[in-house]
């Protein structure tokens, strides 16, 4: 699984260290930032699939950072947080900022690829079933659509729930639209089929 990494921490030599391991993995780094706020700007800009971020920094902490991205529209990169500490309550935060995985540095190659492939395939899980569920949005919209027109035809023409379904689905298949459409039109034009 290959995915666009930016890499955020206030040393340069840790980012460096970090960047080796990860292109040597097949990784593809995007962008660096030495801070938090420069990791919001880079994913705002570079959208990335995975953001390596240090928790202690300058200006602005990881956690803060997180939960900042986390917040923003259309970013769904997943955060693997680093730390040189594993206090259970920066632990809490971590996973109340929505970050994806965390690591007690120093880090090592062995521990960091394991890392950002779980990470990655959790970002990909989301993503799946945020589709999923603008599916289920979009075909629950849908029935109540037809389940309206069905109730206007059924009020206009006096005629029973299964009668009324059996025309719409006969007139969706002669005109060989979809009964959504079908039923959207029906309810702009009045309700008769």
């Amino acid at each position: 699984m290959n995915g666009t990494i930016v890499i955020v921490d206030d040393d340069p030599i840790i980012r460096m260290d970090i960047r080796e391991m990860l292109e040597e993995a097949g990784y593809t780094v995007a962008g660096e930032a030495k801070n938090g706020e420069e990791a919001i700007e880079r994913v705002a800009r570079l959208a990335p699939d995975l953001v390596v971020m240090d928790v202690k920094m300058p200006v602005m902490n990881g956690i803060k950072a997180s939960r900042i991205i986390r917040r923003m529209q259309d970013q769904d990169a997943a955060i693997l947080l680093l730390t040189a500490y594993s206090q259970r309550d920066l632990v809490q935060d971590a996973r109340d900022a929505g970050v994806s995985a965390y690591l007690v540095k120093p880090i090592t190659e062995a521990d960091l690829i394991p890392a950002v492939e779980i990470a990655l395939s959790q970002k990909e899980k989301m993503k799946a079933m945020r589709q999923d569920l603008e599916t289920l949005k979009q075909s629950v919209e849908e029935r109540k659509t037809i389940e309206r027109a069905k109730g206007r035809l059924m009020k206009t023409c006096s005629l029973d729930e299964e009668e009324a379904y059996r025309r719409m689905r006969a007139a969706s298949m002669a005109e060989r639209i979809p009964l959504a459409k079908l039923a959207e039109r029906m309810l702009a034009d009045g309700g008769e089929q």
